[in-house]
């Protein structure tokens, strides 16, 4: 048994977890991949402005504060893993209007009330295992939003990993290690949160956040990852034309590994 505080052993699961620079590329790898990414683009486009100030949690190695920085915010980035804080801290070098600082997102006393416009939150919620630090999460995202200001949260779908971790492994087999409650088909969480739709408008309601939209910001792009990979130019831009008619019907917020949510403090 250990004695070890929730935010010491999250940061050892996060340091492990991203060691090797692999996040780096996660969203730009492929044309697949891509799909969150220009989706969460394309709903922060309808909020940022230039001049705005920006809390980027979970700011991982960039792929949000350097786009936020080009469009005229200044960013304040928080990254728990040392490795991707090393490269973020590095392509910030000698830009204006970006910071980094190493900690958790659940830990923001550093901060003062209501200093932002835009409050991301697009990598905690994937990592903090702890409930009571991961609702400190969201009460200290609200906290430091402007009262007329917006917050981002995404998490990972549990109602679609099943189908997309067959691609990789038998996963409904019994004996297959890692898999789920055979019951309520609620995903163990390892070496992610898992969380349906339901649980994540509860944790957000109970933070003290109202709703305003509800994204799925990547759909199907994984578990048709090569049929997307494989597309024209035109196709691919016929494709995310659909995909975007798609992400926010409410009927199709299932069918997504990453949900985006857009919220009021």
């Amino acid at each position: 048994m250990t004695d070890r505080k929730p935010q010491d052993l999250n940061r050892q699961r996060v340091d492990e977890l991203y060691s090797s620079g692999a996040e780096d590329t996660r969203l730009t790898h492929s044309r697949a991949a891509q799909v969150e990414f220009l989706t969460t683009m394309r709903v922060l486009n309808d909020y940022v402005r230039a001049g705005m100030r920006v809390l980027d949690l979970g700011a991982a190695t960039g792929a949000y504060t350097l786009p936020l920085l080009e469009l005229g915010c200044t960013v304040d980035a928080v990254e728990l893993s040392e490795t991707n804080a090393a490269i973020l801290e590095q392509r910030l070098s000698g830009r204006p209007g970006g910071r980094v600082f190493r900690g958790s997102a659940a830990s923001l006393d550093a901060f003062p009330d209501g200093g932002y416009d835009i409050v991301l939150n697009f990598g905690p919620m994937y990592h903090i295992f702890d409930t009571a630090e991961r609702d400190r999460c969201i009460r200290e995202s609200r906290r430091v939003c402007r009262a007329d200001g917006r917050l981002f949260f995404a998490f990972i779908s549990n109602d679609m990993v099943p189908l997309t971790e067959c691609q990789y492994r038998d996963f409904f087999h019994p004996d297959t290690p890692c898999t789920y409650d055979h019951e309520t088909f609620q995903v163990d969480n390892d070496p992610f949160v898992f969380y349906t739709l339901d649980q994540m408008r509860s944790m957000l309601a109970a933070g003290g956040l109202a709703i305003e939209r509800e994204i799925a910001s990547d759909g199907v792009s994984e578990l048709m990852a090569a049929e997307i990979n494989a597309m024209s130019d035109e196709s691919y831009a016929e494709y995310l034309r659909y995909h975007y008619y798609c992400s926010e019907k409410p009927e199709m917020l299932g069918r997504s590994n990453h949900l985006l949510f857009v919220c009021r403090p």
